[in-house]
């Protein structure tokens, strides 16, 4: 059964940029940016740094998976230099809490953001279409030549993003926001990049227009997205 259910979101992921007007192509190019060694090695964080926050992230899910299996089920964790973010949804406010506390007492953890909604879980549509733009993202974001989209982690709930990770200057860290904000689907945009700084005056990258996205709800070329940013004090 559960090899059924992994055949069925292997699907739906490949129909679902069809189904948006979008193209599987987009998905392969958005996944395969995100592996092998080199990506690591690319990023601000380097090679020990991406494998602490990978030993981070699996600490938590395994402290989850003791504390109750049902926050391994509904919540994902994201990770970045001891920075760790919580997505998901539950209509447990009792449960949101908890995963938050559990996962701060994890040696490593710099700061714990959580942004787990009170509400209903997710289902696999949503789930299939939120992956859809989470990949359009960083297929955007590869091909915007100001933007080093290796420093970017991205994740999507019920159309709303979140970005982590590093960015060079404000001008790349706008422009990544903006790319993000042209995708179909995307309700709002939640920003928790940290500015590099000591970056020199005059060092920020040009503004580009990220390429026109297709599917319901696409706004017209050239026309400024409406979607809104949110910018997390860090």
């Amino acid at each position: 059964m559960s090899q059924l259910r992994g055949v069925f979101f292997v699907v739906l992921t490949l129909v679902l940029p069809i189904a948006l007007g979008g193209c599987p192509a987009a998905i392969v190019g958005g996944l395969a940016a995100a592996g092998g060694a080199g990506y690591a090695a690319n990023q601000e964080r380097g090679v020990s740094g991406s494998f602490d926050d990978v030993a981070i992230k699996t600490n938590i899910q395994n402290a989850w998976l003791q504390a109750n299996p049902n926050m391994q089920r509904d919540f994902t964790v994201t990770v970045y230099q001891g920075r760790v973010l919580l997505t998901g949804a539950t209509p447990n406010p009792e449960l949101k809490a908890q995963a938050k506390q559990v996962a701060s007492q994890i040696p490593g953890v710099r700061v714990v953001y959580d942004e787990i909604e009170v509400g209903p879980t997710e289902g696999t549509w949503q789930s299939v279409k939120d992956t859809w733009i989470s990949s359009q993202i960083r297929s955007n974001l590869v091909f915007t030549g100001d933007v080093r989209s290796v420093n970017y982690t991205i994740d999507a709930v019920n159309g709303s993003v979140y970005l982590i990770g590093s960015a060079r200057s404000q001008a790349e860290l706008d422009s990544a926001t903006t790319s993000a904000r042209y995708v179909p689907g995307v309700k709002r945009v939640v920003s928790y990049v940290d500015i590099r700084p000591g970056a020199p005056p005059g060092s920020e990258p040009a503004q580009t227009t990220p390429p026109a996205a297709e599917g319901p709800g696409a706004e017209p070329a050239g026309a400024a997205p409406t979607t809104p940013v949110q910018v997390q004090k860090l």
